[in-house]
């Protein structure tokens, strides 16, 4: 009888998808290894530099601070004074770096960071689910060397918390749409939701059900909107959002009207109490996306011809998970910019803008292997804007040659008032040539940056786009170097620290402190002093309506006041900003001595 031969077992490793991250880790590990140390060399080592800035910056900080330092976790306070404008979540980060690490400078600026690396990581994620493996590697590599990114994450602000978590909720809603877990997805889109308007407000649900919807319409796909989990997933997303709201409503009459209609509507509508922000002009606002999203901003147009070229490819109705990608991309990209060219704004608003736009760069520059004639046009574009500026950059150093390098930048800078220093960077137009002799170091790296990052990236393209997009990007980092040596210098200028050391040494029990104007003007001299400060005619602003509650300290002084305490026995330092220094000498006379003076701003006292 024949026996039947045994079958062959044939032993096979397991298949490993080439876009999974073990097998995109194993492959592309050399770029993995550069994009995380570009991002510890721009994000990492730039924590604990420079000082804390006036303004916004400060102002944040503070009400970190005082959270901790009365243990109050739900109602937020700068200078004692009740601060209601902004939800919790950052500030809670931060009071618990400040908790566990103590107050610093790297403290304050430790969750923002996170948030930029949590944000390159779900970018990458994104993109190689969407795109493939280079894309991914483009679009980590995009969020670690955009300059708008790391500008604005040198303030104290919202934005990149905000972006991140309205990321993170479209992308697992997409993800739910494609099926597979679904129920699981859209829990973690809502709960991403919930945590978006914790860090900024309901502008995020505008952002994320807007773009959703649509998504939808456009798609033709709109009855889809009942597989949302509506109702289970408002319940998580109220059960996220929602106790915060109420406690800080129930502990702070007229906190819902304060919060929901002036800080939200009325503002959205030019018509909040009081003003305290202003609005770019329309040009400006649109061609400032270009220099927020440099380098990668040149490859706009590679985008189009990326995106046409898609369209023509398939219907909606065959679209796979790279089409809907880009297809949501657009609405939420453009969701976003036309919200706020319609709105009251800031430079730095649109941050949660910048990922799907890098999101689409990524996979169209990726997608360039045989020499698109848009990408040669935006190297050579990049190549003739580095140049100018490179140029124009020597030129200024060249032109400084002979002037001594002044030991306060700010002292020769000037005092234009652009925008009524209401925008982020209004005080970068305060830029003379005496303080250019002081920028020589950060001006010769970022022109070493631009003359020759460009060029090299466009010679490189013509053999490998690949080893272009990475001389770009190197490029980019040394640029971003240079910028953070040049906010160092520009320290004194922007923050009060120095001027608080001063105070801090000489002050006695007993001595007053008061800032001469609005908070704002000194807001680091309360952060780095540590101590409540009193306000001469600044009763102003963001302070305002926390002022009027019962119990409120009395902070708030005026001419009569300021007098009086300066005629009596106690001594008196009082920080007052250039913009208000005749003012108070006028009044004061020639009983105002000059105790310190840096950048414009001084300290005078009732005693020498």
């Amino acid at each position: 009888m024949a026996i039947a031969p045994l079958p062959v077992i044939e032993l096979r490793s397991p298949q490993v998808s080439p876009n999974s991250w073990p097998e995109l880790l194993r492959r592309h590990w050399l770029a993995w290894t550069a994009i995380f140390l570009m991002f510890a060399f721009i994000y990492l080592g730039s924590l604990s530099s420079p000082a804390i800035f006036d303004d916004a910056d400060a102002t944040h900080a503070e009400a970190a601070r005082e959270m901790v330092a009365n243990n109050d976790w739900v109602t937020l306070h700068v200078d004692g004074i009740r601060y209601l404008e902004k939800p919790l979540l950052p500030y809670w980060m931060v009071a618990t770096c400040y908790r566990v690490f103590g107050v610093s400078e790297w403290a304050t600026r430790l969750p923002t960071a996170i948030a930029i690396l949590l944000l390159m990581i779900l970018a990458a994620d994104w993109a190689r689910r969407a795109f493939g493996a280079r894309a991914s590697v483009y679009a980590a590599l995009f969020v670690v060397t955009t300059v708008g990114y790391y500008l604005f994450s040198r303030i104290l602000i919202p934005e990149a918390l905000l972006a991140l978590t309205i990321a993170g909720s479209l992308y697992f809603a997409l993800l739910a749409l494609e099926g597979g877990r679904a129920s699981r997805l859209w829990y973690l889109s809502y709960a991403c939701l919930a945590l978006a308007v914790l860090a900024k407000g309901l502008v995020a649900i505008v952002f994320v059900a807007g773009t959703l919807l649509a998504y939808l319409l456009v798609t033709g796909e709109w009855k889809r909107w009942r597989e949302f989990h509506l109702v289970t997933g408002t319940l998580l997303f109220l059960l996220i959002a929602a106790p915060w709201h109420i406690l800080a409503g129930v502990r702070n009459p007229g906190f819902f009207w304060f919060y929901f209609v002036n800080e939200h509507l009325l503002r959205f509508l030019g018509k909040r109490y009081p003003k305290d922000y202003n609005k770019l002009p329309a040009i400006a606002y649109w061609t400032l996306h270009f220099v927020w999203l440099f380098p990668w901003s040149l490859f706009l147009a590679r985008v189009v011809e990326n995106l046409r070229e898609r369209a023509q490819q398939r219907v909606p109705s065959e679209w796979g998970f790279a089409d809907r990608t880009r297809m949501i991309c657009l609405v939420w990209s453009g969701l976003i910019l036309v919200f706020f060219a319609i709105s009251t704004n800031q430079e730095y608003y649109t941050f949660p803008a910048y990922l799907p736009l890098l999101l689409l760069a990524a996979d169209a520059v990726a997608s360039d292997r045989y020499g698109s004639r848009w990408s040669k046009v935006a190297y050579a574009a990049l190549t003739i804007l580095g140049t100018t500026a490179g140029i124009a950059l020597i030129a200024g150093v060249w032109s400084s040659r002979n002037l001594p390098v002044p030991l306060d930048l700010g002292s020769v800078l000037a005092n234009r008032q652009v925008a009524d220093n209401t925008l982020a960077m209004s005080k970068f137009f305060d830029l003379t040539g005496p303080a250019f002799a002081g920028l020589r170091l950060p001006a010769l790296l970022a022109a070493f940056a631009l003359l020759v990052g460009p060029l090299a990236a466009l010679l490189a393209y013509r053999r490998s786009p690949r080893a272009a997009v990475w001389t770009l990007a190197t490029a980019s980092a040394v640029f971003l170097f240079a910028a953070h040596i040049a906010l160092v210098r520009f320290g004194p200028f922007m923050s009060s620290r120095i001027l608080a050391t001063q105070v801090k040494q000489a002050i006695r029990p007993g001595d007053q402190v008061m800032i001469y104007g609005d908070q704002a003007f000194g807001s680091s001299l309360i952060f780095y002093l540590q101590r409540q400060v009193l306000l001469v005619n600044g009763r102003s602003t963001s302070l305002l309506w926390g002022s009027k509650y019962p119990g409120a300290p009395h902070i708030f002084l005026n001419d009569e006041d300021l007098l009086r305490a300066w005629q009596g026995s106690q001594r008196v330092f009082l920080f007052v900003p250039n913009e208000q220094q005749a003012r108070a000498k006028s009044l004061l006379g020639k009983s105002a001595y000059l105790f310190a003076q840096v950048s414009g701003k001084e300290i005078l006292s009732n005693r020498q």
